[in-house]
């Protein structure tokens, strides 16, 4: 039995599992993750002996709270109450992310899962002792879910001797960034870009009305800058949902911080478009988006273009409303094949 691999399969299963969620499919979903509970319920039903050492301990809460996760995720039949379920639980889960990333060092497989696969092997590489790069929570110390904080991710074998890229994410409606961060981590830490996933000063981003986000997105990009000499003419806007949707409102500024723009599963506000001129967008969408339909980005795209906007549209066949993390790749590439 080894407790660090049955934890980061059933991690992986539940990330699987975030892909394709919606309500209408969670008896199938819950099936996924009978292998995954089975694991996780060995682990807990073996003693634990008094002289494992603390990221022992450490690791079995972390399979614990993991375990709860995932019952809780489908605990109802309800449609309404599946989908609330499943936002809980994967909160719940990005408290095992955040409890275990420590444990890098001492477990490979932990080591490996916070990484892109084409570095698994290599995973020595990515670890410096002394560096003070890892997760850093600005303005939630009172309060780790407080708003209009931000999550910032340090890669810690960074070389320091080159601006670095900067990816700042942005949550869906209701989300955080403290739970956003994850779905880009893997991929900073692979290939040493500073990561920031601001909170929105609201439960959701300033769509329409009054606008404090704005003020949180500058603070963001002047304190990566300042705080960690983030390349200004490297940094990239991305968002899911509502996030995504705040990204395209951003990118009709007359004046951007941001080189680029990665909208999944968004919708283009109706604002005044004049500004989009010469600037690029990376839409991903999926095909079965139940929230917001497949049509708003083809459409969304289409008026990006017509206003004179560099615009590459991926409609994914099998995504529904949800992050498709194999993307983050080909976003990357194409980003940085655009900057300077």
């Amino acid at each position: 039995m080894n407790p660090a691999e049955d934890l980061v399969f059933s991690l992986k299963i539940f990330e699987d599992a975030k892909r394709c969620f919606f309500p209408g499919n969670a008896p199938r979903l819950k099936e996924m993750f009978q292998p995954a509970l089975e694991r996780l319920d060995r682990v807990l039903a073996d003693p634990y002996l008094p002289d494992c050492g603390a990221r022992e301990f450490r690791i079995r809460e972390a399979v614990r709270t993991c375990a709860e996760a995932l019952r809780l995720a489908f605990s109802s039949e309800s449609l309404h109450e599946s989908l609330g379920n499943f936002q809980r639980a994967s909160r719940r889960v990005c408290r095992v992310l955040e409890s275990i990333y420590p444990l890098c060092p001492a477990y490979k497989t932990v080591n490996e899962f916070f990484l892109e696969p084409q570095f698994h092997g290599r995973g020595a590489d990515f670890i410096n002792h002394e560096s003070r790069g890892g997760l850093h929570q600005i303005g939630l110390d009172s309060d780790p879910y407080s708003r209009g904080g931000i999550t910032v991710y340090i890669p810690e074998s960074m070389d320091g001797n080159n601006p670095p890229p900067l990816v700042v994410a942005l949550h869906g409606g209701g989300g955080h960034g403290r739970d956003f961060v994850w779905t880009w981590l893997r991929e900073a830490r692979s290939r040493r870009f500073l990561l920031a996933a601001p909170s929105s000063t609201g439960p959701t981003w300033a769509l329409l009305g009054g606008d404090g986000d704005l003020a949180l997105l500058q603070k963001v990009t002047a304190l990566m800058e300042e705080e960690w000499n983030a390349d200004p003419r490297r940094i990239l806007l991305t968002g899911i949902s509502d996030g995504a949707t705040y990204a395209l409102k951003r990118a009709m500024d007359e004046v951007t911080p941001f080189a680029a723009f990665a909208p999944v599963a968004g919708v283009l506000p109706p604002f005044d478009l004049r500004n989009v001129r010469g600037r690029r967008f990376y839409w991903v969408h999926g095909r079965k988006d139940w929230m917001f339909p497949a049509m708003y980005a083809v459409s969304g795209s289409k008026n990006l273009k017509a206003a004179g906007a560099d615009v590459n549209l991926d409609i994914v066949p099998d995504l529904y409303h949800a992050y498709p993390r194999e993307y983050n790749r080909a976003i990357l590439d194409w980003f940085l094949a655009g900057c300077p």
